[in-house]
């Protein structure tokens, strides 16, 4: 484990067995191997398994590794049919561990980290796919105001909004000129469709490794780190979610590019667009191209913050460098879209 990351195992036990209804020590930490942002711990201790997601330490940008916003979304969404983690506490005492986190229940279950689901027979990868739909579309029907989510990011002009945020995250990071990214800097605000209706709960990494199953099941067990939800477009989720199918099958992040999904019995872009638009009730989808160049940009910007963590020394992950290194690819993908 990066040393960085360590903390005092007697004092943390301490602290839960006084704030975690029924903890009970001794407790051994093991650091999950995923994970860019916030690092995520599996706790076992004499009265089970918990789960805890810190901030990194170090200087942070403004606005990133919100775990208390996930703790609030996981407590609000735990009333709904969307399937979540149980959240068990939040702590805002930096001196603790030194950096907020929260703990929630452990959940069993299976997380397939390659798209393309190897070594399942095709009938069963198509299952999966209906179930990932199934459950965003789930997520984008919540209720906000009933499950007290109203407040949870603002209404309005959301892609214009989320270009803006993602710029300055991208320039609070920057350690590079990438042409790439400057040329959708430039145009996504001028394209950016004009937005109607009320905003959904939006999960803001919806993809299939941020999603569990049960054992042996297409069954969605629960869905994974909710760092960049907020309330806004639910089409910026659907368009995220599809831009696995235009990515390489070998690197950091796996895609399924040149792979034969009709004989693996993956959806194809068009298919997987038309189930989501049925579940959701609505006709279709205009200014697609849009929606995907907003994806690779945003997916660039975010690779840019963990090189720079990485090249900061606080970076969660080992490979955290590489995965980096991707920003300009992504955004060279974004501006062939448009």
């Amino acid at each position: 484990m990066n040393a960085s990351l360590q903390f005092d195992v007697e004092q943390l036990t301490r602290y839960l067995t006084a704030h975690v209804p029924g903890f009970q020590g001794p407790m051994s930490i093991e650091k999950f191997a995923g994970g860019q942002s916030n690092p995520t711990f599996l706790l076992t201790a004499q009265s089970g398994r918990y789960v805890l997601r810190r901030q990194p330490p170090g200087t942070l940008l403004k606005s990133a590794h919100a775990v208390d916003r996930e703790f609030r979304v996981l407590t609000a969404v735990s009333a709904t049919p969307v399937p979540v983690a149980r959240a068990l506490h939040l702590c805002e005492d930096r001196d603790v561990i030194g950096s907020m986190f929260y703990v929630m229940s452990f959940e069993e279950g299976e997380i397939f980290w390659d798209p393309a689901l190897p070594g399942l027979p095709a009938g069963e990868r198509g299952a999966i796919y209906d179930a990932l739909l199934g459950t965003m579309a789930a997520l984008h029907d919540v209720d906000v105001e009933a499950v007290g989510l109203a407040d949870y990011g603002r209404a309005g002009n959301y892609f214009s909004r989320q270009i803006d945020v993602w710029t300055k995250q991208y320039r609070a990071a920057q350690t590079d000129n990438l042409d790439s990214i400057e040329a959708l800097i430039e145009w996504l605000p001028a394209h950016c469709p004009a937005e109607t209706g009320k905003p959904s709960l939006v999960h803001g990494d919806f993809r299939i490794d941020n999603i569990m199953f049960r054992h042996g099941t297409p069954q969605v067990r629960a869905v994974l780190d909710w760092e960049l939800s907020t309330l806004g477009n639910p089409l910026a989720d659907i368009a995220y979610f599809c831009m696995c199918l235009r990515l390489p099958p070998a690197g950091h992040i796996v895609g399924l590019a040149g792979l034969d999904r009709a004989a693996m019995g993956v959806p194809d872009e068009s298919a997987i667009i038309a189930q989501y638009c049925r579940l959701r009730g609505i006709a279709s989808i205009e200014n697609w191209n849009f929606y995907l160049a907003f994806s690779f940009f945003r997916l660039a910007a975010i690779a840019q913050g963990v090189k720079k963590r990485a090249l900061g020394g606080n970076a969660s992950n080992d490979k955290a460098r590489q995965v980096g290194e991707m920003a300009g690819a992504l955004a060279k993908m974004g501006v062939e879209l448009i």
